[in-house]
C-alpha cells in the first residue's frame, strides 16, 4: 500500500514538472512573438528628412593633435635582401663603393677585349 502511495507521489510529481515546463516553454514563446512584433513596428523604415544645402558647410577644428613626421627608413633589412647581393645600405652609401666602381668596369671592359682578341 505504502508502495502505490510513493510510486503515485512520484508519478504526480513528474507530471506537474512536465506541466510546469510546458507553461514555461508556452510563456517564453509568447515573450519571443511580442518582442519580434514589437521589433518590426520598430524597424519599418521611416523618411529622414533632407538636409538643407541653402547654409553653408563650414568644418570645425579638430581638437586632435598634428601627426609628427618620422624619417623614412631607406635601408632595406638583411633578411629581406637577395642572398648574392649581401650588401648593407651602409656599405653601398660610403665612398670606397663609389671608388670601386669605376674601376670594376674598367677591369670588366678590359677582360673583355682581351677575349675578343683572342
Amino acid at each position: 500500500m505504502e508502495r502505490a502511495r510513493f510510486a503515485h507521489q512520484v508519478a504526480e510529481k513528474g507530471r506537474l514538472i512536465k506541466q510546469y515546463k510546458m507553461e514555461r516553454e508556452r510563456q517564453q514563446k509568447l515573450e519571443e512573438e511580442e518582442e519580434i512584433k514589437r521589433l518590426r513596428k520598430e524597424l519599418i523604415p521611416k523618411a529622414q528628412l533632407m538636409p538643407y544645402f541653402d547654409r553653408p558647410f563650414v568644418p570645425r577644428r579638430s581638437e586632435k593633435q598634428p601627426t609628427v613626421p618620422r624619417e623614412p627608413k631607406f635601408c632595406i633589412p638583411r633578411h629581406k635582401t637577395i642572398k648574392c647581393c649581401r650588401m648593407s645600405c651602409n656599405d653601398m652609401s660610403g665612398p670606397s663603393q663609389l671608388q670601386h666602381l669605376p674601376s670594376s668596369i674598367e677591369k670588366a671592359e678590359a677582360l673583355y677585349k682581351n677575349r675578343i682578341l683572342q
